[in-house]
């Protein structure tokens, strides 16, 4: 398989494209880590002949929204095992967050990821930071992190409070023509926040995270970008507000985009203190459902049952461009501890698109939904101009899924380091049983 004209004949096979608006049963050339031919029957000859008998092909996902802690945090999770855990899950394209130690806001740090990722099964996107040290007050070298081959910028985790640092990174952004992806919070009403602001913080006494939060950042970075006509990218969008501000500006013509993660579609704040939850929360609140599991824990927090039930709306509707993971794997011992005190986040990338396979059964997205908002639109909002199709021409990026498969999440088996997740024990239907990365196969279940 390493020739360079090494093809791949895939027969049989559903083809779900949103970016060709295509969903049919088509045969699928691949050669010389290319897409070839999209064709009703296609009899050229290939060196390995696959017959999907129905399964699905999808232009492989584009997660713009991982944290693979290399350099600086390599017991939690490197570039390659957290590109091995991205193939397991059917993404080929991952962007990686700039809170490594030490931060990537230096083209030298870029160059070591990028020297890192020559070994990964997934191609590795670096995010460098918006700030130096991602302190917040004064911008990095831009041009020379572009040069080194950043696709974005953002200070995640750490948002730039100072306006006017904000308002020139906007600017010089768009010079480059790179997003500005933002973490979206007032740090001062986030305070020592643990937990969501509501019913369940009030009832057992955790410190809350206001929507207020988000809701004021995300009114700040929205009203910047339109002042400034430039484009802005809202992580992990968690509160109806959030989505109506969002609404709101993309109807007045604001270019700003939105991703949502799985964890913010399936999950509300009743699953901090049981994960088996039922609809009834007084039921969930009694003493003894409690299980705090700090696999809930996470930044924007679970929110309420009305956020997600406007989430999973502006997802359907298109407010929300994508589905990203916020990939945030943890050493095991560091959430072994109390609620207060583990540290946010979750893993997701192993999940994301069976989960996104069960939006599809719930009736929240089409399979071509599905597609845009995992593959096509994050490779537009990257500018990556050869990927998120599977047009001819552009790269062998795609997974191959049983949407029929049932399989129970089991973090012990994940291919990640951490095993931080929230759905264990979920059970799924439909999974990825082959991913294929410039026209090889780099998982195979």
């Amino acid at each position: 398989m390493s020739k360079k004209n090494y093809s791949l004949l895939l027969k049989n096979a559903r083809l779900i494209d949103a970016g060709q608006n295509l969903d049919k049963q088509v045969d699928i050339l691949l050669g010389d880590g290319k897409v070839v031919e999209v064709a009703d029957v296609i009899s050229s000859a290939a060196e390995q002949v696959l017959d999907l008998d129905g399964a699905w092909v999808m232009p492989g996902a584009i997660d713009l929204h991982v944290h693979l802690r290399e350099p600086g945090f390599e017991y939690k999770e490197t570039i390659l095992s957290g590109a091995q855990a991205a193939v397991a899950g059917g993404f080929t394209s991952i962007a990686c967050m700039a809170n490594t130690n030490p931060v990537n806001d230096s083209a030298a740090i870029t160059r070591f990821i990028l020297e890192q990722a020559r070994l990964a099964p997934a191609k590795v996107l670096p995010i460098a930071a918006i700030s130096k040290g991602m302190a917040g007050d004064e911008l990095v070298e831009m041009g020379d992190l572009v040069d080194a081959g950043v696709v974005a910028f953002s200070d995640d985790g750490k948002t730039v409070a100072n306006s006017k640092l904000l308002r020139h990174a906007l600017e010089y952004a768009s010079l480059f023509n790179k997003p500005l992806l933002c973490h979206c919070q007032d740090n001062a009403l986030f305070a020592n926040g643990v937990v969501h602001e509501g019913l369940v913080s009030a009832a057992h006494g955790l410190a809350g995270i206001p929507s207020l939060a988000e809701d004021v950042d995300i009114s700040r970075t929205i009203m910047l970008a339109e002042y400034l006509n430039t484009k802005v990218h809202i992580c992990h969008l968690s509160t109806k507000t959030g989505v109506y501000l969002v609404r709101s500006a993309k109807a007045r013509g604001v270019k700003v985009t939105a991703e949502v993660t799985p964890h913010h579609l399936f999950l509300d704040e009743r699953a901090v203190v049981d994960l088996a939850y039922r609809e009834s929360l007084d039921e969930s609140l009694k003493p003894a459902k409690l299980c705090y599991n700090t696999a809930t824990k996470m930044s924007p927090p679970l929110r309420s049952v009305d956020d997600v039930v406007a989430l999973r709306a502006a997802l359907a509707d298109g407010t929300i461009d994508v589905i990203a993971t916020d990939h945030a794997p943890h050493e095991a011992t560091e959430k072994a501890v109390e609620y207060e005190l583990a540290p946010f986040g979750v893993v997701g990338l192993e999940t994301a698109v069976a989960l996104g396979l069960r939006l599809i059964q719930e009736k929240v997205l089409t399979p071509l939904e599905l597609a845009a908002r995992l593959s096509s639109t994050p490779a537009a909002i990257l500018g990556l101009n050869d990927r998120g199709t599977l047009a001819p021409g552009l790269a062998a990026d795609l997974m191959i899924v049983d949407p029929e498969l049932m399989w129970t999440v089991d973090p012990e088996k994940f291919y990640s380091k951490a095993r931080n997740t929230p759905f264990s024990g979920w059970q799924m239907r439909g999974r990825v049983v082959k991913t294929i990365v410039d026209g090889k196969i780099v998982f195979n279940l």
